[in-house]
């Protein structure tokens, strides 16, 4: 066909030439033109072809893998696909299985494990040196300022002692404080401050009970502070006025103790012969003793530590937090009552003694036995902590009166007449037949329907007595269950603490029929001061000797796991495979020390653990939780899961065990072991605690740090 055309348009030429031909000329024109698309025709038909043939190769070789495929799938069906499923319902099972362990240690902190007892001659803490005593002449080489701070819910004060060489001793009270002849409460000053709005100091103590204070106070909007001792505590009561906005308890704790310290710096520099040289010589080395409820521990001695730090007491060091020690109020109790009111002679050699610390806040009680030596002393029942100080009996008379006074126009008078009460009323209260008086206004202020005649409410000395009432049963059964738990004869009880000066409350003690057979006493000599003098006397004789464990304390810990004991068996998904290639069982509680324990001032309870880790850097910041467990004796603890909201975590130690050589181990591939000792001294007033490992075959230790975590 192309040869055609080219015939075809080799014509078409000669044909132009010679115009006679004009209609050759058109006639190979369209003839051209439908050759030109025969041609066309021809290519689209041949591409076509080519097309289907490519077409009918792809699709055979679809057909090819298609079959391949089903052969597979038969395969993969009958042969592999049942062992899959077979795996994936084990790893199901086993995943569940992780799943209960991770559920189980969401939370937790890790746990060391417990090891053997290692062979260890126990020895006792040396015992520590005194140089001093209240009735010897003071040995030390230099000069020194011991001075005790009670902090008090309503009412705070001062004692100090300056130690001379070659000086008996003499423990003297601040008594001079701004305002103090406004105030109240002897050598005692309010637990009150006053913030203004920046939240800075305006007024304290018995500065804040001046005339003209309340009305600048409302003027200016300042904040006042009062009971806020008792934010220290871990469980709080709804009574307590809360703290000022964007103020911590430690901040206002400290703000008080700071105001303590300077007036009694001052005081010192006044009354001493060359005071400020004196107080130049000993200022940057002053011992500290901090009174505290006996119910209060560590997380109450930390916060209290850190008062005195932001205070500017002492320096954020070692050997300036070593300055300070504690004391419970029972125990400074008891060494005051030696010194005023309980007779050298009327403890026999083991007869017991119970002091009752009645306070502003607390009612706190110890109950000690004079043992063989004259002037030592052993606690033989666990220290008891009520909240039912004085301040409980204000919150009962708030209660009725504003239930008495609902209907009167003097209900907008309520804190006025509910301070009154406070100051006098509570204060002169003897017995439940003398009608009682809270005078809070003028002659010209009177509604007889409501018992308010010339200024004064008028209520039965009945129900003045029901507001004493929980607090003097309080005693009375606490005093009881003293007697039950001490394995000693309690012949007397002492009152001391400034609720104890209210007649009511010690009459009605003390006529209590349950308690006939207890000579009970009340020191005439300011019972209100006995914690703060009593905390020099315990600075510098130390009596007691043994303490009683308040609690269970211990820690949580892996033990090797044993399907043969029941326990073990109930807790099997919590087993896991230790990196030694151990099974091991957690959250055991390994008792440290037992509730009710009597414990030696010097003696040394110790534990022995072990920490495995596939690396050395595990051993570098480790953190170790003591916890108290406050459920009865008798039910000794010994799985986290059994009583589990009596556990409370009260102390994290954190140690150092890098400097330890660890064992290297390669049984179940490379590893590392860590064994050591913890060493626990709880006869102290505040926790100590060592950390004990060997080196060579001899004994090595180091301190640690102790953090608070009760909340």
């Amino acid at each position: 066909m192309e040869s055609q055309g080219n015939d075809i348009r080799k014509s078409f030429v000669d044909a132009q030439r010679y115009p006679a031909c004009s209609s050759s000329i058109s006639l190979a024109e369209e003839l051209l033109s439908i050759f030109d698309r025969l041609r066309t025709s021809e290519q689209n038909l041949k591409q076509r072809e080519e097309d289907a043939e490519r077409m009918i190769r792809e699709i055979e070789s679809l057909n090819k893998q298609l079959q391949e495929s089903k052969s597979e799938s038969r395969y993969l069906k009958e042969g592999v696909l049942p062992g899959l499923n077979r795996e994936n319902k084990r790893l199901v099972e086993e995943n569940k299985k992780l799943s209960v362990q991770l559920n189980a240690l969401k939370g937790r902190p890790f746990e060391d494990g417990k090891a053997l007892s290692r062979n260890v001659q126990m020895e006792q803490a040396p015992v520590i040196p005194h140089t001093v005593q209240s009735n010897a002449v003071y040995r030390g080489h230099r000069r020194r300022l011991v001075m005790a701070i009670d902090v008090g819910t309503t009412f705070s004060c001062v004692s100090y002692s300056i130690l001379d060489p070659g000086q008996v001793p003499e423990t003297k009270g601040v008594t001079r404080y701004p305002g103090l002849e406004s105030s109240t409460g002897g050598s005692k000053i309010p637990s009150v401050l006053y913030y203004d709005r920046m939240g800075k100091v305006r007024a304290v103590g018995a500065e804040a009970l001046l005339d003209g204070i309340y009305e600048r106070a409302e003027d200016e909007m300042w904040v006042k502070c009062e009971w806020f001792k008792l934010h220290l505590r871990s469980q709080k009561q709804p009574q307590l006025p809360p703290l000022p906005l964007n103020k911590s308890v430690v901040e206002v704790f400290a703000d008080y103790v700071k105001y303590l310290f300077n007036c009694s710096s001052q005081y010192i520099q006044d009354i001493h012969a060359n005071g400020p040289n004196l107080w130049l010589a000993v200022k940057d080395d002053i011992a500290f003793i901090l009174s505290h409820p006996n119910g209060w521990e560590g997380t109450q001695q930390i916060q209290m530590t850190e008062a005195a730090i932001l205070a500017g007491l002492i320096p954020d060091t070692p050997s300036g937090r070593a300055r300070v020690s504690f004391v419970t109020e029972g125990e400074a109790s008891l060494h005051f009552s030696m010194q005023n009111g309980l007779p050298a002679d009327a403890l026999r050699e083991g007869d017991g003694v119970v002091i009752v610390d009645a306070g502003g806040g607390t009612i706190d009680f110890s109950t000690f036995s004079r043992s063989g030596n004259h002037n030592a002393f052993e606690e033989i029942a666990a220290p008891q902590c009520h909240f039912q100080g004085s301040i409980f009996v204000t919150i009962h008379a708030r209660r009725f009166l504003e239930e008495h006074l609902a209907d009167s126009k003097f209900i907008y008078d309520l804190d006025h007449i509910v301070s009154c009460f406070d100051k006098t009323t509570k204060l002169r209260f003897r017995d439940s037949d003398e009608r009682q008086y809270v005078k809070f206004g003028s002659t010209r202020d009177s509604d007889t329907s409501f018992g308010i005649r010339f200024g004064q409410l008028l209520i039965e000395g009945s129900i003045v007595s029901k507001f004493f009432e929980p607090s003097i049963d309080c005693i009375i059964n606490a005093i009881l269950d003293a007697r039950k738990s001490a394995n000693r004869n309690i012949t007397h009880v002492v009152l001391v603490g400034g609720f104890s000066a209210s007649d009511g409350l010690f009459n009605q003690v003390r006529k209590s029929p349950l308690l006939t057979d207890l000579n009970i006493i009340r020191p005439d000599n300011h019972v209100n001061k006995a914690v703060s003098d009593g905390a020099i006397s315990f600075y510098l004789d130390r009596s007691v000797r043994t303490r009683i464990s308040k609690a269970t304390y211990g820690m949580f810990c892996h033990i090797p796991y044993d399907p043969t004991i029941p326990d073990h068996l109930k807790r099997a998904s919590h087993a896991f495979m230790g990196i030694s290639g151990s099974k091991r069982i957690g959250d055991a509680f390994d008792i440290i020390l037992p509730k009710d324990t009597q414990v030696l001032e010097n003696k040394e309870f110790r534990q022995s653990y072990f920490r495995e880790s596939q690396t050395r850097n595990d051993f570098k910041d480790v953190s170790i939780s003591v916890w108290c467990y406050k459920g009865p004796s008798s039910e000794p603890p010994m799985w986290r899961d059994v009583n589990t909201d009596k556990f409370v975590k009260i102390w994290t130690i954190k140690l150092d065990l890098s400097h330890i050589n660890p064992l290297p181990l390669e049984q179940q591939g490379n590893y590392y072991r860590i064994d050591y000792d913890l060493v626990f001294l709880f006869g102290w007033t505040n926790l100590k605690v060592q950390l004990a490992w060997k080196e060579n075959g001899v004994e090595k230790r180091s301190a640690t740090t102790i953090i608070s975590e009760e909340a």
